[in-house]
């Protein structure tokens, strides 16, 4: 372990809770010494990845997007029903209260805000906590005796949590509400889902609230029916009432699917007369025969995801080829009008030549000290000027291509360029 641990960079013990959280069977204690005497126990074979294993590790790189799930007629080889009925308490619930009861200062009748966020996504009050996670657990023993594993989802999985409501009776909201309007409840880092054979449902439970009419009494807030007034003519009280949201001891389970571009679920709640514990074989029955709608909507939104993949590419293509002809108009403008500029250069320089050459040929019938005057003039003209080649100018000139290579002939390019090396 320690020397692998070298090739990634990591150390031996971190490597080590990889390989258990990919359930990668690893040397015990004492195995090399066993295995040096011949007493080694046989290698185990790699296990099969149940739904919800992590099955991808990476240091620095993102993680692969997972197959698309796929029907199956029967169960899963790899997920077998159990033969007896899964009780106890199960894995995500043992020792989850007093982390969730680690919580941010909160008033007395607020959800919880725990600071652990890998929890199993349960939100509840300090009194309703309880309740809440036993129905759970109540429920995911349920759902794995009827063959079905229930798992926070992996680091590689790219599910999201639906949005969740606490009010027992949600208001209706437009459009503009629900995209700008942010709840200030707890929510898990990642989302608690079932996999049904190879497809995930999300699982949430809530513990809902109802409007009540509080009135302002000495000093904090208490229910408008338990307010009782002053018999004293002498003493007023000096109160005022206002609405707040007071949780009611209700749950409501929001089941839903936690695949990108999929929206869908359904959700059950409890009433004063009946409590979700009783409807949970219903349940249950209901998340199974969701497993083909599911996957269904999964495919409608994996082949509109193409489509629209495809019509960004070509839009993008579209864009490529309106840069391509913009570049090349201006590469033809621009070589123009450097051409035009050389060939107003070249005129220039030939001028002043021919000037230059003039003013010799006129000093020479002229006296000795004349012909030196101009001609020392002349020298100091042409050192002022200063000397200029006129294939500079054409050597610096640029053809349209030189200025920039349109997409048809890039191809060409490429391969003269590999035949050149070729040679």
């Amino acid at each position: 372990m320690t020397k692998i641990a070298e090739k990634f960079e990591v150390s031996g013990s971190y490597l080590a809770r990889v390989c258990t959280e990919l359930r990668v069977p690893r040397p015990e204690r004492g195995y090399w010494a066993k295995l040096a005497v011949g007493k080694a126990p046989q290698r185990p074979a790699l296990p099969e990845p149940l739904p919800g294993d992590l099955v991808v590790w990476s240091r620095t790189e993102g993680f692969p997007a997972p197959a698309l799930p796929k029907p199956r007629l029967i169960p899963s080889p790899r997920m077998p029903r159990p033969t007896r009925p899964v009780s106890g308490t199960h894995g995500m619930i043992r020792g989850a209260k007093p982390l969730f009861l680690a919580s941010r200062k909160i008033d007395d009748h607020d959800h919880l805000k725990p600071y652990k966020k890998l929890l199993v996504d349960v939100t509840a009050t300090r009194a309703g906590l309880d309740k809440a996670l036993d129905f759970t657990n109540e429920l995911f023993n349920a759902l794995e005796s009827a063959g079905h594993r229930v798992v926070i989802a992996p680091p590689d999985a790219p599910f999201s949590r639906e949005r969740i409501d606490e009010k027992e009776e949600p208001p209706k909201k437009d459009r503009r509400q629900e995209l700008y309007s942010y709840g200030g409840l707890w929510s898990p880092h990642r989302p608690t889902v079932v996999y049904v054979d190879s497809v995930a449902f999300g699982l949430a439970v809530i513990e809902m609230t109802e409007s009540v009419l509080m009135r302002y009494v000495d000093g904090k807030y208490i229910r408008e029916s338990a307010y009782v007034q002053s018999k004293n003519r002498r003493y007023h009280d000096h109160t005022w009432t206002t609405t707040r949201n007071l949780p009611t001891g209700r749950l409501r389970l929001i089941v839903y699917a936690p695949y990108r571009n999929v929206s869908w679920s359904m959700s059950f709640q409890e009433t004063p007369a009946k409590t979700l514990t009783k409807d949970i074989p219903h349940i249950v029955k209901l998340i199974e025969k969701e497993v083909a709608p599911a996957i269904e909507k999964l495919q409608e939104a994996e082949r509109q995801s193409e489509i629209w993949r495809q019509e960004r590419l070509a839009e993008e293509e579209r864009r490529r080829q309106e840069d391509d002809r913009r570049n090349i108009a201006q590469s033809i403008n621009e070589s123009r009008d450097q051409l035009e500029q050389v060939i107003q250069a070249w005129s220039k320089v030939i001028s002043l030549e021919q000037f230059f050459r003039g003013i010799e040929d006129r000093a020479q019938p002229l006296s000795e000290i004349e012909r030196k005057s101009v001609l020392d003039r002349l020298q100091l003209a042409r050192e002022f000027v200063g000397s200029q080649n006129p294939l500079d100018f054409f050597r610096a000139w640029q053809t349209p291509v030189e200025r920039y290579v349109p997409l048809s002939m890039r191809g060409l390019s490429a391969q003269s360029k590999y035949a050149d090396n070729e040679d």
